[in-house]
């Protein structure tokens, strides 16, 4: 690491940028082919890439089953789950005053034309949580918690495998199984983020997707 103490003003712009500025074009090409890939070869392209990208070599199925959801959710402290439970009962108290009402302004503009606002829940939406070496399940609470409130119908769960032996963080199905999340699907980076053929049948493509700003 190195430390620099009051730096001349001249040097702020070479400090502030980041190690991999100058080859952000490639990477930019680069996740823009695995964009497309995955739209065309689907399963196929998920698989590759998870033995190429996550060091997944046999990842046999991208969703998480009913078994492996109980079975990893358990696996997490009793502390850490308090602490999860107790965050997720401060985000939704947070989150359900911003809550407007089914109908809101209605106006009358002339005799007899009544107009209003609307809020509508997007039906399906996906969200990424970054998983392996920093698996984020604060994220997960921070985009399930709002679209779980927002009455979205179809919440979609997109989180890469574990390096070696593809499974998910704990802790991020420990979140999941407390926001009632069933559909978990193995994929990570820019692979699953736009409705693509390969939702189906495993989940109907999102509405939206939503991701943390890390991420993007």
């Amino acid at each position: 690491m190195q430390i620099f103490r009051n730096p001349d003003s001249g040097q702020w712009p070479a400090l502030q940028q980041r190690p991999l500025a100058a080859s952000n074009a490639a990477i930019l090409a680069r996740a823009g082919e695995i964009f497309d890939d995955v739209a065309r070869r689907g399963d196929e392209a998920l698989r590759q890439y998870a033995a190429e990208l996550d060091g997944v070599p046999d990842l046999t199925d991208l969703r998480v089953g009913a078994e492996a959801l109980a079975a990893g959710a358990a696996q997490v402290p009793a502390a850490l789950q308090a602490a999860i439970r107790q965050a997720i009962q401060n985000i939704e108290k947070f989150h359900a005053a911003q809550r407007p009402a089914a109908v809101e302004a209605e106006v009358e503009t002339m005799p007899g034309v009544r107009c209003w606002r609307r809020s509508v829940a997007v039906p399906r939406v996906g969200l990424y949580v970054p998983g392996g070496s920093a698996p984020l399940f604060s994220t997960l609470l921070m985009l399930g918690i709002p679209a779980r409130l927002a009455g979205c119908r179809e919440i979609v769960l997109c989180t890469p495998p574990g390096r070696g032996d593809g499974r998910i963080a704990p802790a991020i199905l420990f979140a999941a199984q407390e926001l009632g999340l069933t559909t978990i699907i193995k994929a990570g980076g820019r692979r699953p983020w736009r409705p693509l053929p390969w939702a189906r049948p495993r989940c109907r493509p999102w509405t939206r997707f939503l991701v943390p700003a890390t991420a993007t």
